[in-house]
C-alpha cells in the first residue's frame, strides 16, 4: 500500500516491538484528515503498541511514520513535544486522576499548555465536559461514576486542547450495547464538528463497523497487516480471509 503527501498520519515499512522483539513488521498505510482508523486484529498483535509509535509515545523499531507532517523518528525533543500538543489520547480504563473531580482532570492540560487566567480555563473545561454530556457530573470523582461515564470524562480530557488528532484505545471496552452507543455517537460528533481525525485500537465488531472509515488488521501469524480497507469489505466473504473470520465471528459472539 502507497501513503499521500496529505495524508495526516502515514507509516512506512515500520517495524514495532518491545526491546528487540518485533511483534509487526513491514507496515505502510496512510490516513487522511478527518477520517476515522480502527486498529483490529487478535489479543496480543501489538494494537495498542501500533497505536502509541502512530502517536509519538513510543519509537517504532524500525521505518518511519509521520504525525501532522513531522517525522517522528527524526524529530527532535520541540518538535516531538508539539506535536503531542496537537494530539489527544485516551488509554485503556480512562487514566483519570482518582483524587480530581472530572472538571479538575479536564482543566489540568489547560492549566499546562494554554495562557489564559484561571476562570477562562474553567469555562473551557465545563464546555468540554458539557459536550460529552457530563454537565451534572462536573465536581463528581472517578470513583462516584459509571464506567461510561468515566470513558467520555476521559474523552472530554483527551479533547481538551482541541486537538487535530485523538487516539482511543479500547474506548468501548466493558461497557453495555447502550453506553457503547452512546460513546460511538459522541465520536462521530467530535469528527463531524472539529473535523478531528480519530485512531482507535478495538475489538468491538459493531463499534467498528458503525463509526471507522478505515481499518488496518493485523495478522500475528505473518506478523504484518494483512489487510487494509474500510470495515464493512471484511464482512464480505472472498475478501481478506483472516480479517473476515474475525470481523464475522465476533458479530456472532
Amino acid at each position: 500500500m502507497t501513503v499521500a503527501s496529505t495524508d495526516i498520519l502515514t507509516c512506512e515499512a515500520m517495524s514495532i516491538g518491545h526491546g528487540e522483539k518485533v511483534i509487526m513488521d513491514n507496515l505502510t498505510f496512510g490516513l487522511a484528515p478527518g477520517k476515522i482508523l480502527a486498529v483490529v486484529g487478535p489479543s496480543g498483535c501489538g494494537k495498542s503498541t501500533l497505536m502509541r509509535a502512530l502517536g509519538g509515545l513510543d519509537e517504532p523499531l524500525a521505518g518511519t511514520t509521520t504525525l501532522l507532517g513531522v517525522n517522528l523518528v527524526t524529530a527532535s525533543r520541540q518538535e516531538r513535544a508539539a506535536i503531542l500538543r496537537r494530539t489527544g489520547f485516551l488509554f485503556q480504563g480512562s487514566a483519570l486522576f482518582s483524587s480530581l473531580t472530572l472538571l479538575e482532570n479536564v482543566e489540568m492540560p489547560m492549566q499546562e499548555f494554554l495562557q489564559a487566567p484561571k476562570r477562562e480555563i474553567r469555562q473551557l473545561a465545563e464546555y468540554k465536559l458539557a459536550l460529552v454530556g457530563l454537565a451534572d457530573a462536573m465536581d463528581k470523582l472517578p470513583s462516584e461514576i459509571s464506567g461510561g461515564m468515566a470513558k467520555r470524562a476521559g474523552i472530554a480530557r483527551a479533547i481538551a486542547l482541541d486537538p487535530e488528532v485523538i487516539f482511543l484505545d479500547e474506548p468501548n471496552a466493558g461497557l453495555d450495547p447502550v453506553s457503547s452507543g452512546r460513546l460511538d455517537e459522541l465520536i462521530l460528533r467530535i469528527r463531524e464538528s472539529f473535523g478531528t481525525t480519530v485512531v482507535l485500537v478495538s475489538h468491538e465488531v459493531p463499534s467498528i463497523l458503525r463509526i471507522a472509515d478505515f481499518c488496518v488488521y493485523l495478522d500475528p501469524e505473518i506478523g504484518t497487516m494483512g489487510a487494509y480497507a474500510p470495515p464493512k469489505t471484511f464482512l464480505q466473504a472472498g475478501n481478506h480471509a483472516k480479517a473476515h473470520a474475525f470481523f464475522t465471528q465476533a458479530r456472532l459472539d
